[in-house]
């Protein structure tokens, strides 16, 4: 049976590298550094996502999107970080899937009744990756927009100073968190390179995000020399009642959590003691026979 298995083993091996040879896969290690580029914190890909990424690579020659389509997926991918083309990020989600969905196949004839289980990981799988992106830039935002009732503070305090734009960002991206950071080297590198008012406004093209547009909208108005103080004075006073408003409606959030622990705990204290109560009736009745 060892002897079957190995064999079977060894032959799979060299299936795969006789068709990785016919197909011109790239190697693992560029597989990896492909998959490494995608992502901001650069951490190591793994091997199994490498593999994927490559038989992604070659499936997305075969991809075909509309022309609003393959936009939308560009610009959600690009604000997320995530460097692929819209071809290989579709693909990349069709191959993850079909290489779970190939699990149904010995669950056929080893464990039938685990076949459905591994279709519906398949599927949930697919949206999963599909969406992925969209995540990503909502967390993104979500962070980001969290800063900006600071980041519109700092404005209105140095316009009283200053009404260099540039050297304002320069000054608060020393303080600012990682994704946000992130956007103004960004956003400082295009304003140097072009004007300024273009900048912004790409810069709040690249998140879509309301609260953003607000602020890009007064810093343009600063650039053209409209006196924008009462106007970022107002939008500070907005977004610190947004910000409460958040903060109130995470704080909500933390007594049903609360009261799933409690309860949790009450029922470990009652186990405990039921436990104790059984054990000592066990030893009374061992000890009246």
């Amino acid at each position: 049976m060892v002897q079957l298995f190995m064999t079977g083993i060894l032959l799979a091996a060299g299936l795969f590298l006789i068709l990785a040879d016919v197909l011109k896969l790239p190697a693992l290690g560029a597989a990896k550094a492909m998959l490494g580029a995608g992502k901001e914190n650069r951490k190591a890909a793994k091997t199994m996502e490498a593999w994927l990424m490559s038989g992604a690579v070659k499936l997305s020659k075969y991809v075909r999107m509309d022309e609003y389509k393959q936009s939308r997926l560009a610009n959600v991918l690009k604000a997320a970080g995530i460097a692929m083309t819209p071809e290989v990020y579709w693909a990349y989600a069709i191959v993850k899937t079909i290489s779970i969905l190939l699990g149904v196949i010995p669950c056929l004839f080893l464990l039938p009744l685990l076949a459905p289980l591994i279709l519906i990981l398949g599927i949930l799988t697919y949206f999963k990756e599909t969406k992925r992106a969209d995540e990503q830039l909502r967390e993104k935002r979500e962070q980001i927009e969290g800063e900006l009732p600071r980041f519109v503070a700092t404005i209105e305090q140095t316009l009283k100073a200053s009404r260099d734009v540039l050297a304002l960002i320069e000054t608060y991206k020393k303080n600012a968190g990682p994704a946000f950071a992130h956007e103004l080297d960004v956003l400082t590198a295009d304003m140097r390179s072009s004007s300024y008012e273009a900048a912004l406004i790409r810069f709040e093209a690249s998140l879509n995000s309301p609260m953003l547009s607000d602020v890009v909208r007064g810093l343009i108005g600063v650039l053209r020399g409209d006196d924008s103080a009462v106007y970022f004075q107002m939008l500070a006073h907005d977004f610190k009642a947004l910000e409460l408003r958040r903060l109130k409606g995470e704080a909500r959030k933390i007594p049903p959590k609360i009261r799933v622990f409690s309860f949790i705990m009450l029922m470990c204290f009652l186990l405990t003691y039921l436990v104790i109560i059984a054990l000592e009736i066990m030893n009374s009745f061992s000890s009246m026979f």
